[in-house]
Protein backbone atom coordinates (compact mmCIF):
# COMPACT_ATOMS: atom_id res chain seq x y z
CA UNK A 1 0.00 0.00 0.00
CA UNK A 2 1.66 3.50 -1.11
CA UNK A 3 1.66 6.67 1.36
CA UNK A 4 0.35 9.53 -0.18
CA UNK A 5 0.04 12.82 1.36
CA UNK A 6 -3.51 14.28 1.75
CA UNK A 7 -1.78 17.50 -0.11
CA UNK A 8 -0.50 15.48 -3.01
CA UNK A 9 -2.76 15.50 -6.57
CA UNK A 10 -2.40 11.92 -7.88
CA UNK A 11 -4.41 11.97 -11.62
CA UNK A 12 -7.32 8.94 -11.45
CA UNK A 13 -5.55 7.61 -14.64
CA UNK A 14 -2.26 7.48 -12.66
CA UNK A 15 -1.05 4.05 -12.32
CA UNK A 16 0.90 3.32 -8.95
CA UNK A 17 2.65 0.10 -7.83
CA UNK A 18 3.49 -1.10 -4.42
CA UNK A 19 4.67 1.17 -1.11
CA UNK A 20 5.75 4.25 -2.87
CA UNK A 21 5.94 7.41 -0.14
CA UNK A 22 4.19 10.26 -1.93
CA UNK A 23 5.37 13.56 -0.26
CA UNK A 24 2.75 16.68 -0.10
CA UNK A 25 1.98 19.01 -2.36
CA UNK A 26 3.29 16.20 -5.28
CA UNK A 27 1.39 16.10 -8.52
CA UNK A 28 1.24 13.20 -10.81
CA UNK A 29 -0.70 13.47 -14.01
CA UNK A 30 -2.32 11.10 -15.94
CA UNK A 31 -1.00 8.62 -17.88
CA UNK A 32 1.98 8.05 -15.26
CA UNK A 33 3.24 4.72 -14.05
CA UNK A 34 5.28 4.50 -11.11
CA UNK A 35 6.57 1.29 -10.02
CA UNK A 36 6.72 0.09 -6.73
CA UNK A 37 9.06 1.31 -3.62
CA UNK A 38 9.73 5.27 -4.86
CA UNK A 39 9.96 8.23 -2.48
CA UNK A 40 8.80 11.26 -3.90
CA UNK A 41 9.54 14.47 -1.86
CA UNK A 42 7.10 18.09 -1.27
CA UNK A 43 6.11 19.29 -4.56
CA UNK A 44 7.80 17.35 -7.39
CA UNK A 45 5.94 17.46 -10.11
CA UNK A 46 5.55 14.11 -12.56
CA UNK A 47 4.05 14.69 -15.76
CA UNK A 48 1.85 12.67 -18.37
CA UNK A 49 3.75 10.25 -20.23
CA UNK A 50 6.01 9.41 -17.20
CA UNK A 51 7.50 5.44 -16.71
CA UNK A 52 9.47 5.29 -13.40
CA UNK A 53 10.46 1.85 -12.59
CA UNK A 54 11.33 1.31 -8.53
CA UNK A 55 13.27 2.46 -5.80
CA UNK A 56 13.87 5.84 -6.95
CA UNK A 57 14.40 8.80 -5.13
CA UNK A 58 13.16 12.17 -6.36
CA UNK A 59 13.25 15.21 -4.44
CA UNK A 60 11.62 18.19 -3.46
CA UNK A 61 10.46 20.56 -6.75
CA UNK A 62 11.90 18.31 -9.22
CA UNK A 63 9.88 18.52 -12.68
CA UNK A 64 9.87 15.03 -14.32
CA UNK A 65 8.33 14.61 -18.22
CA UNK A 66 7.37 18.38 -19.01
CA UNK A 67 7.12 19.62 -22.31
CA UNK A 68 10.17 19.61 -23.87
CA UNK A 69 11.71 23.16 -24.79
CA UNK A 70 11.47 23.12 -28.52
CA UNK A 71 9.55 25.34 -31.26
CA UNK A 72 8.74 22.29 -32.85
CA UNK A 73 7.29 21.08 -30.45
CA UNK A 74 3.34 21.31 -31.17
CA UNK A 75 1.82 19.09 -28.40
CA UNK A 76 2.37 15.74 -29.41
CA UNK A 77 2.33 12.63 -27.88
CA UNK A 78 5.81 11.58 -26.38
CA UNK A 79 7.38 10.09 -23.31
CA UNK A 80 9.88 9.68 -20.71
CA UNK A 81 11.23 6.46 -19.30
CA UNK A 82 13.00 6.00 -15.98
CA UNK A 83 14.72 2.58 -14.74
CA UNK A 84 15.27 1.70 -10.97
CA UNK A 85 17.51 3.19 -8.11
CA UNK A 86 17.88 6.67 -9.73
CA UNK A 87 18.48 9.01 -7.22
CA UNK A 88 17.04 13.09 -8.57
CA UNK A 89 17.64 15.50 -6.26
CA UNK A 90 16.04 19.35 -5.78
CA UNK A 91 14.56 20.87 -8.49
CA UNK A 92 16.34 18.47 -11.45
CA UNK A 93 14.32 19.32 -14.84
CA UNK A 94 13.84 16.14 -17.28
CA UNK A 95 12.00 17.15 -20.55
CA UNK A 96 10.29 14.61 -22.74
CA UNK A 97 10.90 13.42 -26.41
CA UNK A 98 9.42 15.53 -28.74
CA UNK A 99 9.12 14.15 -32.02
CA UNK A 100 6.00 11.86 -32.04
CA UNK A 101 6.37 8.87 -30.17
CA UNK A 102 9.96 9.53 -28.95
CA UNK A 103 11.27 9.65 -25.61
CA UNK A 104 13.42 10.83 -22.98
CA UNK A 105 15.13 7.37 -21.65
CA UNK A 106 17.37 7.64 -18.25
CA UNK A 107 18.43 4.32 -16.89
CA UNK A 108 19.26 2.61 -13.70
CA UNK A 109 21.43 4.00 -10.57
CA UNK A 110 22.10 7.13 -11.93
CA UNK A 111 22.33 10.19 -9.44
CA UNK A 112 21.31 14.05 -10.93
CA UNK A 113 22.37 16.28 -8.13
CA UNK A 114 20.60 20.01 -7.96
CA UNK A 115 19.62 21.55 -10.94
CA UNK A 116 20.60 19.34 -13.53
CA UNK A 117 18.84 19.56 -16.84
CA UNK A 118 18.27 16.33 -19.20
CA UNK A 119 16.37 18.11 -21.94
CA UNK A 120 14.45 16.06 -24.70
CA UNK A 121 15.22 12.76 -26.37
CA UNK A 122 18.17 12.52 -24.25
CA UNK A 123 19.32 8.88 -23.66
CA UNK A 124 21.70 8.78 -20.09
CA UNK A 125 22.48 4.84 -19.52
CA UNK A 126 23.51 3.81 -16.19
CA UNK A 127 25.24 5.01 -12.81
CA UNK A 128 25.75 8.34 -14.52
CA UNK A 129 26.67 11.14 -12.38
CA UNK A 130 25.17 14.47 -13.00
CA UNK A 131 26.65 17.16 -10.81
CA UNK A 132 24.80 20.63 -10.09
CA UNK A 133 23.76 22.70 -12.76
CA UNK A 134 24.98 19.98 -15.55
CA UNK A 135 23.43 20.31 -18.31
CA UNK A 136 22.16 17.70 -21.39
CA UNK A 137 20.78 19.94 -24.58
CA UNK A 138 18.65 17.79 -27.07
CA UNK A 139 19.59 14.54 -28.02
CA UNK A 140 22.77 14.05 -25.94
CA UNK A 141 24.18 10.59 -24.52
CA UNK A 142 25.47 9.97 -21.53
CA UNK A 143 26.65 6.52 -21.92
CA UNK A 144 26.99 4.42 -18.83
CA UNK A 145 29.52 5.72 -16.05
CA UNK A 146 30.25 9.29 -17.11
CA UNK A 147 30.77 11.45 -14.91
CA UNK A 148 29.57 14.99 -15.84
CA UNK A 149 30.90 18.31 -13.09
CA UNK A 150 29.33 21.03 -12.40
CA UNK A 151 27.90 23.61 -14.47
CA UNK A 152 28.94 22.01 -17.97
CA UNK A 153 27.11 22.26 -20.92
CA UNK A 154 26.81 19.82 -24.01
CA UNK A 155 25.65 20.79 -27.64
CA UNK A 156 22.49 18.94 -29.29
CA UNK A 157 23.37 15.64 -30.65
CA UNK A 158 26.97 15.34 -28.31
CA UNK A 159 27.68 12.15 -26.87
CA UNK A 160 29.44 11.55 -23.59
CA UNK A 161 31.36 8.07 -23.88
CA UNK A 162 31.38 5.35 -21.20
CA UNK A 163 33.40 5.90 -18.00
CA UNK A 164 34.36 9.51 -19.35
CA UNK A 165 34.94 12.17 -16.76
CA UNK A 166 34.52 16.21 -17.68
CA UNK A 167 35.47 18.52 -15.79
CA UNK A 168 33.60 22.01 -14.04
CA UNK A 169 32.68 24.91 -15.98
CA UNK A 170 33.64 22.75 -19.32
CA UNK A 171 31.64 23.33 -23.04
CA UNK A 172 31.76 20.56 -25.56
CA UNK A 173 30.47 20.88 -28.69
CA UNK A 174 31.88 17.10 -30.09
CA UNK A 175 31.66 13.60 -28.89
CA UNK A 176 34.13 12.97 -26.16
CA UNK A 177 35.44 9.71 -26.62
CA UNK A 178 35.08 6.65 -23.70
CA UNK A 179 37.64 6.56 -20.51
CA UNK A 180 38.97 10.70 -21.28
CA UNK A 181 39.07 13.31 -18.98
CA UNK A 182 37.90 16.02 -20.54
CA UNK A 183 37.66 19.48 -20.17
CA UNK A 184 37.57 23.32 -21.38
CA UNK A 185 36.12 25.74 -23.14
CA UNK A 186 35.29 24.04 -26.00
CA UNK A 187 36.41 20.84 -24.34
CA UNK A 188 39.69 19.18 -24.86
CA UNK A 189 40.78 15.67 -23.95
CA UNK A 190 43.42 15.81 -21.20
CA UNK A 191 44.10 12.34 -20.83
CA UNK A 192 42.93 9.20 -19.60
CA UNK A 193 40.81 8.68 -16.30
CA UNK A 194 42.70 6.05 -15.41
CA UNK A 195 41.05 6.16 -11.09
CA UNK A 196 38.21 5.47 -13.04
CA UNK A 197 38.58 2.67 -15.13
CA UNK A 198 40.12 1.12 -11.97
CA UNK A 199 37.29 1.57 -9.83
CA UNK A 200 35.40 0.15 -12.41
CA UNK A 201 37.07 -2.85 -12.01
CA UNK A 202 38.49 -2.53 -15.58
CA UNK A 203 41.65 -5.39 -15.61
CA UNK A 204 45.18 -3.71 -15.69
CA UNK A 205 45.41 -5.91 -19.56
CA UNK A 206 42.43 -3.60 -20.31
CA UNK A 207 43.41 -0.81 -18.84
CA UNK A 208 46.95 -0.74 -20.92
CA UNK A 209 45.33 -1.58 -24.02
CA UNK A 210 43.12 1.75 -23.63
CA UNK A 211 46.57 3.56 -23.02
CA UNK A 212 48.10 2.51 -25.88
CA UNK A 213 45.04 3.36 -28.02
CA UNK A 214 44.66 6.86 -27.07
CA UNK A 215 48.75 6.80 -27.90
CA UNK A 216 47.84 5.90 -31.54
CA UNK A 217 44.66 8.15 -31.60
CA UNK A 218 45.99 11.04 -30.32
CA UNK A 219 49.82 11.03 -29.83
CA UNK A 220 51.42 8.61 -33.15
CA UNK A 221 50.26 11.76 -36.07
CA UNK A 222 48.07 9.14 -37.60
CA UNK A 223 44.78 10.60 -38.61
CA UNK A 224 41.70 9.56 -36.97
CA UNK A 225 41.23 7.08 -39.79
CA UNK A 226 44.77 5.90 -39.69
CA UNK A 227 44.53 5.61 -35.97
CA UNK A 228 41.75 3.57 -36.02
CA UNK A 229 43.06 1.16 -38.03
CA UNK A 230 46.12 0.70 -36.53
CA UNK A 231 44.16 0.27 -33.20
CA UNK A 232 42.01 -2.51 -34.81
CA UNK A 233 45.21 -4.28 -36.03
CA UNK A 234 47.52 -4.07 -32.87
CA UNK A 235 44.53 -3.87 -30.20
CA UNK A 236 41.97 -6.24 -28.94
CA UNK A 237 39.62 -7.06 -26.17
CA UNK A 238 35.70 -5.18 -25.38
CA UNK A 239 36.90 -2.03 -24.15
CA UNK A 240 39.27 -1.12 -26.84
CA UNK A 241 36.03 -2.35 -29.41
CA UNK A 242 33.77 -0.17 -27.77
CA UNK A 243 36.08 2.58 -28.16
CA UNK A 244 36.33 1.93 -31.88
CA UNK A 245 32.86 1.72 -32.61
CA UNK A 246 32.18 4.98 -30.50
CA UNK A 247 34.51 6.66 -32.95
CA UNK A 248 33.59 5.50 -35.89
CA UNK A 249 29.95 6.54 -34.92
CA UNK A 250 30.41 10.09 -34.01
CA UNK A 251 28.66 12.46 -36.44
CA UNK A 252 29.83 15.31 -34.52
CA UNK A 253 33.59 14.30 -34.57
CA UNK A 254 35.44 13.83 -31.82
CA UNK A 255 37.32 16.16 -28.84
CA UNK A 256 40.64 16.96 -29.77
CA UNK A 257 43.69 16.31 -27.63
CA UNK A 258 45.19 19.12 -25.27
CA UNK A 259 48.47 19.13 -27.36
CA UNK A 260 46.50 20.33 -30.31
CA UNK A 261 46.77 23.08 -28.20
CA UNK A 262 49.07 26.24 -27.63
CA UNK A 263 49.99 25.50 -23.76
CA UNK A 264 49.78 29.00 -22.87
CA UNK A 265 46.04 28.37 -22.96
CA UNK A 266 46.21 25.53 -21.03
CA UNK A 267 46.49 25.84 -16.61
CA UNK A 268 49.38 23.53 -15.83
CA UNK A 269 46.40 21.52 -13.91
CA UNK A 270 43.44 21.82 -16.11
CA UNK A 271 41.43 19.46 -14.83
CA UNK A 272 41.67 20.41 -11.14
CA UNK A 273 42.25 16.76 -9.97
CA UNK A 274 45.19 16.00 -7.68
CA UNK A 275 48.07 13.81 -8.99
CA UNK A 276 48.08 10.64 -9.12
CA UNK A 277 51.50 8.94 -8.46
CA UNK A 278 50.50 5.50 -7.63
CA UNK A 279 49.91 4.74 -11.31
CA UNK A 280 50.84 6.49 -14.50
CA UNK A 281 48.46 7.61 -16.53
CA UNK A 282 48.31 9.48 -20.20
CA UNK A 283 47.21 12.42 -18.12
CA UNK A 284 48.55 12.14 -14.65
CA UNK A 285 45.48 13.34 -12.79
CA UNK A 286 43.20 11.18 -11.03
CA UNK A 287 40.14 11.63 -9.06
Amino acid sequence: MSKIHPSAQVAKGAILGKDNEIGPGVIIEDKVTLDSKNKIWANAYICRGTTIGSNNQIHMGAIIGHEPQDLAYKGQETFTKIGDRNIIREYVTIHRGTKEGTSTVIGDDNFLMANAHVAHNCVIENKVIMVNLASLTGYCVAESGAFLSGMTGFHQFTRIGRLAIVSALSVTNRDIPPYAICGGRPSYVLGINVVGLRRAGVPSGERDNIKRAFKLLYRSGLNVSQALESIENELDGPYVAHLIQFIRSAKRGICNYKGEVEETLLPKNPTGFKQDNSEKSESGYSL
